[in-house]
Formats: structure tokens, sequence, C-alpha cells
């Protein structure tokens, strides 16, 4: 019976995905160590190491094999191993070739390179909607591009900015993490075959030419040398995903904030039948973005685990090793869960443009302070003007009264600025500097990475 949030049946979808927690079943862990099985197989039969007929009648029997994967994990539990159970059902399965199953090889070269393969499978999960999760920030950057809204420092309204510009930002960051998956995969889709400590004794001279046809046949890279005790690579991959998981966690929480009775800037997508509470008939909760932030922090504390799994003893040890085996496949579920329903927010995301206008105004002007200041330092010099936008700011706050209405009763300002002019220094969308321009900007290089990823 299942027991945790991944694999729990009223719970699993809202922690990842069907397609993701494929990758990491029973089943394809099975299957990925029969595929290193048979191809360390082949690559023995061609170079002469093991017999041609055993290797052939190995391959054929192990390609076809079903086997009883409630069988093998009773084995497992008896013997405490984890593989050798595998290794017995295919020798048994070969008759008296089985003699020559796994020959040369030790437990952690075929999990480890299963592992990759498994890994390999689900980047292309995690690459594909990342590139949809970027599709979609685009979509609203440029329909945005011009769409005011105040932009806030430290919780605060500080200067107007655009609704497009905040998502450049985001799909900023998103551009960067699929170059940095791309950047990877010729360091981490890198099997090893070397042996018990990574020597190639148990193969003879033949050693590196098998691990390298091994390799050739299931699609990955041969190390330059044994990685058994060098985690590095894995615990890099996580590393990116942590990143991938930071970004969409922050999105997911600024809409949260974002979507504040309060402030009613955004609402996530909403259809008829949705319940926001068991007790408040009214409530249209951010169940969708709580879902997505909630998993960064499991997921960070994972690669956490990841990166302590560098510190690994002698040639090998299963302490650290096992650790990964909790992680990996952890992180790459959670993560399928945020950029699932990342893309779905997105492309369903109601923006609230009028109330956006409206919440600039919240201020009375205050937000173009920073413009007056600007203006008036012709008159006055910068720091003097700074000393003379503050104090009637201060007033503004502390008296609840319009900024707007301060500053026309101001002999500095009226004496500097005619009643024309400040009306029309007061228009947000003339102080959003390159916003628009830095938009553009993103969505060229948005763009371009699209062209060569796809």
């Amino acid at each position: 019976m299942p027991s945790h949030v991944i694999d729990m049946i009223m719970l699993k979808n809202n922690f990842g995905t069907e397609e993701m927690r494929n990758v990491w079943s029973d089943e394809n862990r099975l299957q990925k160590h029969i595929e290193v099985e048979i191809a360390l197989t082949q690559a023995e039969g061609e170079l002469g190491v093991i017999p041609v007929e055993a290797a052939e009648e190995i391959v054929k029997q192990a390609s076809q094999a079903h086997f009883d994967i409630e069988q093998l994990a009773a084995n497992m539990a008896k013997l405490k191993h984890s593989l050798m159970p595998t290794i017995n059902a295919i020798q048994e399965i070969s008759g008296e070739h089985g003699e020559f199953v796994h020959y040369g090889a030790t437990t952690q070269d075929i999990v480890d390179t299963g592992t990759i393969l498994q890994l390999k499978e689900a980047h292309q999960i995690i690459q594909r909607d990342l590139l949809q999760v970027a599709d979609a920030l685009a979509v609203l950057a440029k329909e945005h591009k011009l769409t005011l809204i105040a932009g806030r420092s430290h919780g605060m309204q500080g200067l107007p900015t655009t609704f497009g510009f905040k998502m450049a930002v985001v799909l900023s960051e998103i551009l960067r993490h699929i170059e940095r998956l791309q950047q990877i995969t010729e360091r981490v889709f890198v099997g090893n075959i070397s042996g018990g400590v990574g020597t190639y004794a148990s193969f003879g001279e033949q050693g590196i030419a098998i691990e390298q046809r091994a390799m050739e046949i299931l699609a990955l890279q041969a190390p330059e040398i044994c990685w058994h005790s060098s985690r590095d690579r894995l615990a890099e991959y996580a590393s990116v995903l942590g990143l991938i998981s930071g970004s969409l966690g922050k999105l997911a929480n600024e809409f949260y904030n974002l979507m504040r009775t309060e402030i009613d800037e955004v609402e996530e997508p909403f259809s008829k039948g949705n319940v926001g509470s068991s007790t408040m008939p009214h409530k249209r909760n951010p169940a969708m973005f709580e879902g997505i932030a909630s998993l960064t922090r499991p997921i960070l504390q994972n690669v956490s685990l990841m990166q302590h799994s560098l510190i690994v003893e002698h040639e090998r040890d299963a302490m650290s090793w096992r650790a990964e085996w909790i992680a990996l496949p952890e992180i790459t579920i959670y993560l399928s869960s945020q950029l699932a329903s990342t893309i779905a927010a997105l492309r369903g995301l109601v923006v609230k443009p009028q109330n956006m206008l409206k919440n600039l105004d919240k201020l009375g002007g205050l937000l173009l302070s920073e413009k007056i200041m600007f203006e008036l330092s012709s008159q006055f010099g910068k720091q003097t003007a700074h000393h003379i936008i503050y104090e009637i700011s201060m007033e503004a706050l502390e008296n609840d009264v319009p900024f707007k209405e301060l500053l026309a009763k101001d002999k500095r300002i009226t004496g500097t600025f005619s009643v024309e002019q400040l009306a029309s220094i007061f228009d947000y969308a003339s102080y959003t500097g390159l916003a628009p321009a830095k938009v553009e900007e993103v969505l060229a290089h948005y763009e371009q990475i699209k062209k060569e990823d796809r």
C-alpha cells in the first residue's frame, strides 16, 4: 500500500505527474538494469571477451523475458542485495550460457548507468516542459509589455513598471535554465562499467573498449575514468533542477501575493465547480500557486542531500549512494508537478490591468516622487530636490493627504512648474524607463533559444 505522497492514490497528482513517476518506477528501473546488462554482454561478445554464442543467447533471453518484480523483491530481501536477484534471473533463463552474465562488472556499474538512463528520460520531460513555461511567459511578456503595474521593493510600492517587464525578468531566468540544461548534458549523461574499484582489472586489456562499446549501445558517453566515487555529475544536475524549482517557486509566490484580495492584480485559472474553502463559500484560493511554491523547499532539501553524497569513502560506499536513490526521483517528480502546474497557471492566468492602475493611484502620485525629484534637480540640485520631495512625501503619508495636492500648494514646486507641466509629470507610462525595450531584448533571446532547441 502506498505511504508516500508521490504514490498515494489521493495525493500523488498534487506532487508529481504520471509520466515522471513512470520514469522512476520499479518496472523502469529494472528495465534499465537489464538494458545495461544486455549492452555489457553484447559488447563483450563482439570483442571476444565471452563466447559469441553465449552473448547472443543472453541478449536474446534478457530482451524478451518478463521478470516477476514481486519475486525479485522477495529475493532481494533474502539476499540483502539490490541487483543479485536480477543477475540470477537472467542467468537462469539463459541456461548454460548464463555463466557469462554480468561478466567482470560490479553492481554499481549497472545501477549507476541505469540511473543515468532514467535521468536521461527525465531530462527530456523537464526540457520539454521548461520550454513550454518559456513559451507561456513570452506570450505574457509580449502582450503586457506596456501594461502598467506598481513595481515593489521591500514589499512596498516603489516605481511604476510594466507587467510584461515582470514576466520578462522571469523568462530571462528560465532561458538561462534551458541553457544550463543544454550545457551539462555531455558531462552528466555518462555511464560507467569499470569493475570492482574502477580499474577494469576483471576485463583484462579490453576493459576500456568494453565500456566504450556498451556506452555506444546505450547512447551514453563513456567516462575518462571511473566515477563510482565521484558523484559530481548527479549533484550538478540536481543543483540545476534546484535552480529551476527556485524560479518556479518564486513566480508562484509572486502570483500568490498579487492575487491577495487587497491587491487583486492577477488570478489563477478558475473553472466552475472549483471549491476554495470547505466552510467559506465565497473563497477562490490560490491553490495552484500554493502548490507550486510549496514544492521548492522539499526539492532544495533533496538537492542538499545530493550534494552531501559527494562525500564518498574510498573507492565506493553505499551510504552516500543510497541517498541518491531517495533524492533524485523526488526532485524530478516534484519538479514535474511544478512545471505542469506552472504551464497551466500561465496559460490561464487572469491579468487585471484596471486593478493594476487603481493600485498605482493608491499613493496619490507618490510613485512618481523620484521622477519629480529629478525634474526639480535642474532648479535646486539633486540633493536639495531630494530633501524637498522627501519633506512633501512624508507629510502626504503621515497626514493622508494626496501627494499631488501638496505639490500644487508648495511654492517651491509651483515656482518651477506650471500647472500643465505638473499635470504632465503625473503620467505613469512616462516613467517606466527602458522596460519595454528590455522586454523586447529578452523576447529576442527567447526566439533564439527556441530556434536552437527545437
